[in-house]
């Protein structure tokens, strides 16, 4: 039996990064297809398109908060099932829609169901692993995980090739059909009836209310969900200004997967960071190059007659996103740090919040494109120096 454990442990490694990279393939898939998706469905003004990928955020803002304590009341696997099984009702909602709201609808529908993947797959995890153990899991995951937003675009882009947009959420769909079986047949329930906790409102309140409420957790989650929301802004805008502004055509799809390496070289180099490094600093630090680089960019463009030459782009939204690697881990483990006792609600709590803000700056910032980088370079500037200013005195959790 004990030679069985690490080909056990690996599928639930594999299954694991498989449920939580549903997110990033019903967001990043789209994105070659959004003018595509604009022209067939009637939209006049193309910064709409963008509503395609906000609204998946959107869907998910409200759905991180319910899967938490839902699946602490009646186990991981079933709320998995009812996530899921929304998240398939979305995906034929947008297949089968003939019209921009009936296909927005089915995204928000996306995100409310993909979002129980999200929590509860880390519930799953925390259920099996603690300490190093676990972070050595969430590292492979990871490692894993961050190769779907580099492909996904170029999945998506090939498929534009033989087919018509709808077909990619038909893939999207397939994709979640079989981790829904694979999670049926191949995983057991990982919470224990005896550690089931009933839902009550009055604890979820309490719960919620203390989340809010902490001077430390609310810093933090209000500094991740603002610059998140610079994140979520590029996100929108990527199509837009690397596959028309620059002309890049079908080769949208490989620098928009060379700068999604840029955080996976970033999450691994934090993984070692952390190790030696005071947590909370290190997010100070990669705020404060946010900060500068984005401002540098900005009186660099404000000196050019034209837009700024292709890599001299890349070279900033390689530094930037390097940067954010450092920080999103950190600044959710910071915002939790205070909260282990709650950690089911605050998670939720927190996740929920985070999007909800960083949906609302998202789309403020792609809102304002005109064909130019600025508004998304001055929105990595405000939201870094916002953050930094909002969590800078935050010395309480300055021991991890």
């Amino acid at each position: 039996m004990k030679q069985d454990r690490p080909e056990v442990k690996k599928e639930f490694i594999a299954l694991m990064a498989i449920l939580m990279s549903l997110v990033a393939l019903t967001i990043d898939a789209m994105l070659p297809a959004l003018s595509q998706i604009g022209t067939s469905l009637q939209v006049e003004n193309s910064n709409d398109n963008q509503l395609i990928i906000t609204s998946v955020f959107l869907g998910m803002a409200v759905g991180l908060i319910f899967y938490g304590p839902l699946s602490d009341a009646y186990g991981r696997k079933k709320i998995i099932y009812l996530g899921i099984a929304i998240f398939i009702l979305g995906n034929l909602l947008s297949i089968f829609s003939s019209s921009f709201f009936v296909m927005l609808a089915g995204r928000v529908l996306q995100g409310f169901g993909v979002a129980s993947c999200r929590v509860v797959s880390l519930a799953m995890i925390r259920d099996q692993f603690e300490g190093p153990q676990m972070g050595k899991v969430m590292s492979l995951i990871m490692m894993f995980f961050i190769m779907v937003p580099a492909l996904a675009p170029s999945v998506g882009q090939g498929i534009l090739l033989f087919s018509q947009w709808r077909a990619i959420f038909v893939l999207i769909l397939v994709f979640g059909i079989i981790s829904l079986f694979w999670l049926h047949f191949r995983q057991q329930e990982t919470l224990a009836l005896e550690k089931r906790i009933p839902l009550s409102l009055a604890s979820f309140k309490s719960g919620a209310s203390e989340t809010l409420k902490h001077p430390v957790s609310r810093r933090y989650m209000l500094g991740s969900g603002i610059i998140f929301g610079a994140f979520v802004g590029y996100l929108s805008t990527a199509q837009q200004i690397l596959q028309h502004q620059y002309q890049l055509g079908d080769l949208f799809s490989l620098y928009f997967g060379a700068l999604a390496l840029a955080i996976g070289l970033s999450s691994f180099a934090n993984s070692k960071l952390v190790m030696r490094f005071n947590m909370a600093k290190l997010c100070r630090g990669a705020l404060i190059v946010l900060t500068i680089t984005a401002l540098g960019f900005y009186f660099y463009i404000e000196n050019l007659e034209t837009q700024p030459p292709l890599m001299a782009l890349m070279a900033y939204l390689a530094v930037t996103f390097f940067s954010i690697g450092l920080l999103f881990g950190n600044l959710n483990t910071l915002a939790l740090h205070p909260l282990g006792h709650i950690a089911g609600i605050a998670t939720s709590v927190i996740s929920s919040v985070q999007t909800l803000v960083s949906v609302l700056i998202g789309a403020i910032i792609g809102q304002l494109y005109e064909g130019s980088v600025v508004p998304l370079v001055l929105g990595f500037f405000f939201c870094s120096l916002t953050t930094l200013v909002l969590i800078y005195r935050t010395k309480k959790a300055a021991a991890i």
